[in-house]
């Protein structure tokens, strides 16, 4: 069974000033070496005038990880993730894998502006991992580490364009 994910995350800049940092490669790199764990890398970038779609790649220590994790895969954890941001609407997809586990998270983001000239950001979908007696446990671990993950991303976003304002 899958688990639903919502979480939203606030920004004190508006929607068009996020957005063209959650678009912008340099930001995407310089956000991965602050946050990306063990061997992050932007695998793929690629921009048009509607789209910009790419495609990360993060670690987290086997001893960062929560011991119902470590007991399953044995060693680091690579998440593969991938965005597709449509400038239009300010709408998004993410995909998300992680290596040895057979599982997916599945979303969209939307990104609006907000009363007082912020923004928020905000992810619906849902988290599915098809191992039985284990499959609910890690699908509420994957969930709850997304949301600490877009947390800390949205803060250094903030930071990112605060430093370029």
């Amino acid at each position: 069974m899958a688990r639903r994910i919502e979480h939203l995350t606030t920004f004190p800049r508006p929607a068009s000033e996020v957005y063209a940092a959650l678009v912008d490669e340099g930001h995407l790199r310089d956000r991965l070496v602050a946050l990306g764990g063990t061997d992050p890398a932007l695998v793929a970038f690629t921009t048009t005038d509607a789209t910009t779609s790419y495609q990360l790649k993060q670690g987290v220590p086997a001893d960062k990880l929560p011991s119902v994790a470590r007991g399953l895969l044995g060693g680091d954890l690579v998440i593969e993730r991938a965005e597709v941001w449509t400038e239009a609407g300010r709408a998004g997809t993410v995909e998300v894998t992680l290596d040895g586990v057979p599982g997916r998270l599945d979303g969209t983001f939307t990104l609006a502006d907000t009363a007082g000239g912020g923004s928020e950001l905000t992810l619906a979908g849902q988290v599915k991992v098809g191992i039985p007696l284990m499959g609910g446990k890690l699908e509420k671990m994957i969930a709850e580490q997304v949301a600490v993950l877009l947390d800390k991303e949205a803060e250094f976003t903030t930071e990112w364009l605060a430093r370029r304002a």
